[in-house]
């Protein structure tokens, strides 16, 4: 069964609520902020989503293929330092790290790039999103809203999840990881690559560890409330953790504005580099009560593809950030 608070976690993508706000036509990434905070409550200091998370530290090599797909200074071969965010789905901080809630997780990445500039990005264990378009997550925050405990069978939800079969598909593709390092990463939206002399290369992210272990749901609930949030830096004081840093490149006629159409498998998939974490910060609860990570934090050679959930997320994280640093 999918798990209604999970779908309503993903809210930070894109949507229209009716009848909120609408008469001061607050903008929609507001509108958004606003809904999470209904679904998860206002926690003083936290993220309205992804709430519950852990900063580490290390550095970024590219491979030598990446310089013939864009011109970015992140692939220039030298090591580019890196602040690396692990985190929980959901807006509730003191989530236990084992609940079918906390998936999605994510992973955002602050490339520290040789000019003094940054980029980022922020992608999670999703393959692909539930639904295609702002109207449509609309209506499913809708269905899950007239479909309290006890509501009659089928409820509104569980229609509307009928109706749409990419929403049961993307869920599937999630499980808890026994590690923040032994989970996959992709990028539900994509990007464009811009090399030297100017071909343009859409592509979509993937960040891939070693391994990936997954638990089942049985196993999961069995761990401790902050496994995750501990264990990983338990794990870098034995040695770094890396990830193969991929990009999965469109073929002409693939979708670059629909985040519910995951593109063929036997698409291209090269290789960007590597990621090596290798140091937990010392006071993560700070440390990230102070980072933005956004979405369409580009830099020269990298550029936002024609998806409008880029822009929005954008704006709905910057609306998140001042208000837990007012």
């Amino acid at each position: 069964m999918m798990n209604r608070n999970v779908v309503a976690a993903l809210v930070g993508f894109s949507l229209t609520l009716p009848g909120i706000a609408s008469a001061e036509d607050v903008p929609i990434e507001e509108q958004i902020v606003n809904q999470m905070n209904k679904v998860f409550g206002v926690h003083a200091g936290f993220r309205a989503n992804h709430a519950k998370g852990v900063v580490v530290e290390g550095r970024f090599k590219a491979s030598a293929d990446a310089a013939g797909l864009s011109r970015a200074a992140l692939f220039n071969g030298a090591d580019i330092p890196v602040t690396v965010r692990f985190s929980n789905s959901t807006g509730v901080p003191n989530l236990p790290d084992g609940s079918d809630d906390a998936n999605p997780h994510g992973i955002a990445v602050k490339f520290h790039l040789p000019d003094g500039s940054d980029m980022d990005i922020v992608i999670n264990s999703l393959k692909f999103f539930p639904v295609s378009t702002s109207e449509e997550f609309r209506d499913l925050l809708v269905a899950i809203s007239q479909s309290p405990p006890g509501a009659p069978k089928p409820t509104k939800f569980e229609q509307f999840v009928a109706s749409h079969p990419t929403i049961p598909a993307a869920f599937g593709t999630v499980a808890t990881p026994d590690s923040f390092a032994n989970e996959a990463y992709f990028g539900i939206n994509a990007f464009v690559f811009v090399n030297k002399a100017g071909q343009r290369q859409a592509f979509r992210y993937q960040m891939l560890p070693e391994k990936v272990v997954h638990l089942d749901k049985a196993e999961a609930a069995k761990r401790a409330p902050d496994f995750l949030m501990q264990e990983l830096p338990a794990r870098l004081k034995q040695g770094p953790v890396t990830f193969r840093f991929k990009a999965q490149l469109a073929a002409a006629g693939d979708d670059t504005k629909d985040p519910a159409k995951p593109w063929p498998e036997d698409r291209k998939v090269v290789e960007l580099g590597v990621l090596t974490i290798d140091k937990a910060v010392e006071d993560s609860d700070a440390a990230q009560k102070k980072l933005l990570f956004l979405p369409g934090q580009l830099t020269d050679g990298i550029e936002a593809s024609d998806d409008p959930m880029i822009d929005v997320r954008n704006g709905a994280y910057a609306v998140s950030f001042s208000r837990r640093n007012p």
